[in-house]
């Protein structure tokens, strides 16, 4: 399962992503983990999650965060949930193709490996375009 938070800049996506932390350590079994740029989710999120600066290991693109992902699931199969702040700013680009393939591999590995995916990304969220409007809730 991969779930998109979409808004623009100041919109309280983040604040949202905290609040779907809180109902999934209430509600999930299995270790959870939020991928940030910088630290600014230290002290807003519960301890029992894995809270990560990806700017601490140099993940700075698509494909370094997947295969991060993919080193964190192998180190730890139980994870359940990954929670990623800002797809953009983590990745440092707003390629829809690039971003397109991301999604579309945490899908795939969602369905692989029983891990689900929220992640927040900034903009419109009536003007995502499919690729992205896909993966939202209604």
């Amino acid at each position: 399962m991969v779930n998109i938070m979409m808004g623009p800049e100041g919109s309280g996506k983040t604040k949202q992503l905290i609040a779907a932390i809180n109902k999934a350590l209430q509600k999930e079994s299995g270790s959870m983990v939020c991928i940030e740029k910088g630290q600014t989710l230290r002290f807003d999120v519960d301890h029992r999650v894995r809270l990560i600066d990806a700017s601490e290991y140099s993940v700075d693109n698509y494909e370094l965060l997947r295969g991060f992902i993919s080193g964190l699931h192998a180190g730890n199969f139980d994870i359940a949930h990954i929670f990623i702040d800002n797809l953009y700013k983590l990745s440092r680009t707003k390629d829809p193709l690039a971003a397109e393939r991301f999604l579309d591999w945490c899908s795939v590995f969602s369905a692989e490996n029983g891990v689900a995916f929220t992640l927040t990304i900034p903009g419109e969220a009536s003007e995502a375009p499919d690729f992205i409007a896909r993966y939202m809730d209604d």
